[in-house]
């Protein structure tokens, strides 16, 4: 994606040097600019852009990213919002660059349990929630409806769990919600950062750490066995689990079943992979065919 030449002028001027190197990152699935900027002083920066006109859906998705990140606390293992641009028709996010890989595919152990390890001090560091965000309960009200539109054959029963969630989300943690591995940095020195704070709620402590097992299951670790021994998840009645995952399921269900974007070729696939490994996770758990 090409910025107009007055946006990279901000960017330059924001960065206190001129740009010599821009590396995009793919990872994701939205079209707006996302790239690692090297500038001529040798530092560097991670910059999202987007613009109001043609990505309206998209900048303002980062307006809402912008405020969430000032939200949070400055001890919190996350990159900082260093500065905000929002004018000239365009949204552009710097924020701050971090060294770092993404855990390993397939998932191995080692980085699974430094990843566990971290969203457990995130959720310690975020309870109580700071103010202003929605909670849990009021964010996933309509996720249970998914059920009514599915033709999977264990659709009443996932329905009847999935309508159980709002005492079961229902906490005082702020829950990042989208973790998985691209949304997750590893660091050189071994510690781990939580990355794209688009859609955080207030809810249940130990809901991030069950989201973080979808990759990890997929891949062939054994989950349950890492779930028993979780600081947080072990407390959790396997019932509550099931609920979750049965409300995930069949937000995945309709997602995978959208028009594939034409600027998001592959979100259609992730979400499809996602929805089979809870759907062969739960059935697993409650010991259906």
């Amino acid at each position: 994606m090409h910025l107009p030449p007055a946006i990279r002028g901000v960017i330059e001027q924001r960065c206190g040097s001129s740009v010599v190197r821009a590396d995009s990152q793919s990872a994701g699935f939205t079209p707006g600019f996302a790239s690692v900027l090297t500038c001529a002083d040798g530092s560097r920066h991670f910059v999202k852009a987007a613009s109001v006109k043609a990505q309206r859906a998209f900048a303002e998705s980062y307006r809402v990213e912008a405020r969430k990140l000032r939200l949070l606390p400055p001890d919190l293992p996350a990159p900082r919002l260093r500065w905000l641009h929002d004018a000239d028709d365009w949204v552009v996010l710097g924020i701050e660059y971090v060294d770092a890989r993404a855990p390993y595919r397939p998932w191995e152990p080692g980085d699974l349990s430094a990843a566990s390890l971290a969203l457990v001090e995130v959720a310690e560091a975020l309870t109580p929630a700071p103010l202003g965000l929605d909670r849990a309960v009021e964010e996933f009200a309509t996720w249970p409806a998914y059920w009514d539109t599915s033709d999977h054959p264990r659709a009443a029963d996932c329905r009847a769990l999935a309508e159980q969630y709002a005492a079961v989300v229902d906490g005082d943690t702020l829950v990042h919600t989208d973790v998985r591995d691209d949304n997750l940095l590893f660091l050189t020195d071994g510690s781990v950062a939580l990355c794209d704070w688009n859609w955080p709620v207030v809810g249940a402590a130990w809901l991030d750490s069950l989201f973080l097992l979808i990759g990890p299951r997929g891949d062939g670790l054994d989950v349950e066995a890492h779930i028993a021994s979780h600081p947080l998840l072990a407390e959790v009645e396997a019932e509550h689990i099931d609920i979750v995952i049965a409300l995930i399921l069949g937000h995945f269900e309709v997602s995978a079943r959208q028009p594939v974007p034409r600027y998001s070729p592959f979100v259609r696939d992730a979400q499809a992979w996602q929805r089979d490994v809870l759907h062969d996770w739960l059935a697993e758990r409650r010991g259906w065919s």
